[in-house]
């Protein structure tokens, strides 16, 4: 974080100092939320959640050199007091922001936001100094901590959204003003919640709303393939750029395709020139990825030359998302563990079909969860695409959602030994680490709270005979 007084900051938050001997000194470091991540002029913020109260480590944090402790209540070392932790957190990040002039590119999406935000931030940072969303802390806690790891150096920042509701990104753009604004998709994830596509197309415009005008800077970066994205220009005073495989797009792929690998290729149109892409990322949804994070770097006037030779060298950020590994026998294992929503289940389905020719491949998927009374149907659908994309067998894990998978795989015409039904995450290892054998490929896949990377890594392990960690 830029240097900021202590003074400062409780003016900023409206907080009150307690213990702390001088309001001159300095937050030099980062502000952070876990006590294992203080280091020296730190600013600790004491969140009480239901399992862990963050207050309880204040000793202990500055000790360890934080310079204060953000709180809701004096805990007998130096304090910045405030009603409200998450509310002041999000001030002082608004502040921040506002004072180091960077650039701020913000996006959102139903599927896809954390590998084109990886994209992104790898493009962007050839040309400048660029802080980024680690992982997927995209809500109201990770966002701020995020803006709040900017320093003077940082020309630009770019900032993941997620949204369960309708008014949460217009709250997270209010904290972090962006001037690009980019929506990747609206599809299912989290329709439970939403009620329809309808309101989630509702609540990821959010973000175009927040833009400044054209006349100020703002650009609103839409995907013309999908119609709901597309209806959002009339949303916004920003500038318009759309990008997609349409020719209407104003930055586009053509001649799309995979290699033999399963890596997608493809000639990348600016409105300044062209350039060709072969990307190390694995499956064709990487594409439209691709060209979102095309038409942010060519927006900040960067070259399609310059454009494609970093799509072209950008590689996965973050852990669990279609992770290619082969092991030492040939058996190529594909982590993409980490969430899971009807959209991405099917795009890697698709990318293990491509990865797999001339072996066999395997599917191991789980539960996808939030989708309410769409539940059925989509894991019906997922089940029956496995079987359409010739995935040598399914292994559904768990309890309902994956009977529904094994079902819909079934009634379209996956018989015998074909899919599976396993009830947990060891059965299904015990399964694989039987049956595999060199060329073979595994996709493993579900929500986050199902845990399936226990199993890719335990198909990795250099051992066999450990045991899946419980859960």
């Amino acid at each position: 974080m830029i240097a900021l007084s202590l003074a400062e900051i409780a003016a900023v938050v409206g907080g009150q100092t307690h213990d702390i001997p001088d309001p001159s000194a300095e937050v030099t470091g980062p502000v952070v939320r876990d006590s294992r991540e203080v280091v020296p002029g730190s600013l600790f913020v004491a969140f009480a959640g239901e399992r862990v109260d963050g207050h309880d480590y204040a000793a202990a944090v500055v000790e360890a050199g934080a310079a204060a402790v953000l709180a809701s209540r004096p805990v007998g070392v130096p304090a910045i007091v405030v009603d409200d932790v998450q509310t002041a957190l999000g001030a002082l990040a608004r502040h921040v922001v506002r004072k180091l002039g960077a650039t701020l590119v913000a996006l959102t999406g139903s599927a896809g936001k954390t590998s084109t935000k990886d994209l992104i931030a790898q493009v962007l940072r050839r040309k400048a100094p660029t802080v980024f969303t680690p992982g997927s802390l995209n809500n109201e806690i990770g966002l701020p901590l995020t803006a709040l790891s900017a320093t003077e150096e940082t020309k630009f920042l770019v900032l993941e959204m997620g949204a369960r509701g309708i008014g949460h990104i217009r709250y997270l753009a209010d904290l972090t003003p962006p001037k690009i604004g980019l929506v990747l998709n609206v599809g299912t994830a989290h329709i439970g919640e939403f009620g329809g596509r309808e309101q989630i197309a509702q609540a990821k415009g959010e973000l175009v709303e927040s833009l400044p005008p054209a006349s100020e800077g703002g650009a609103a970066i839409l995907n013309a393939d999908d119609p709901l994205v597309r209806a959002m220009a009339s949303r916004t005073k920003a500038k318009v750029v759309f990008f997609g495989e349409s020719g209407e797009a104003d930055v586009r792929a053509e001649n799309v395709r995979l290699t033999d690998s399963g890596q997608p290729a493809f000639s990348l149109h600016t409105p300044s020139g062209c350039s060709d892409v072969t990307m190390r990322l694995y499956g064709e949804h990487h594409v439209s990825n691709a060209l979102a994070a095309a038409a942010v770097a060519h927006e900040l006037g960067m070259s399609a030359e310059e454009i494609a030779t970093a799509l072209s060298e950008a590689g996965s950020l973050s852990r669990w998302r279609m992770e290619v590994t082969e092991r030492p026998d040939g058996v190529t294992i594909v982590n993409d563990a980490y969430n899971a929503n009807p959209e991405s289940m099917r795009a890697a389905l698709r990318a293990l079909a491509a990865m797999g020719k001339g072996g066999r491949t395997w599917a191991v998927l789980g539960k996808m969860a939030e989708l309410g009374d769409e539940a059925l149907a989509e894991h019906d659908a997922v089940g029956r695409l496995a079987v359409r994309l010739n995935v040598g067998k399914l292994v559904a894990v768990g309890g309902r959602e994956a009977a529904w998978l094994q079902l819909g795989a079934y009634n379209e015409g996956s018989w015998g030994e074909e899919s599976v039904h396993v009830s947990d995450a060891q059965a299904a290892v015990d399964l694989l680490r039987s049956e595999l054998r060199p060329g073979d490929v595994v996709l493993v896949k579900a929500s986050r709270s199902v845990g399936l990377e226990s199993v890719a890594q335990a198909l990795l392990a250099t051992g066999t005979e450990g045991e899946v960690a419980a859960r």
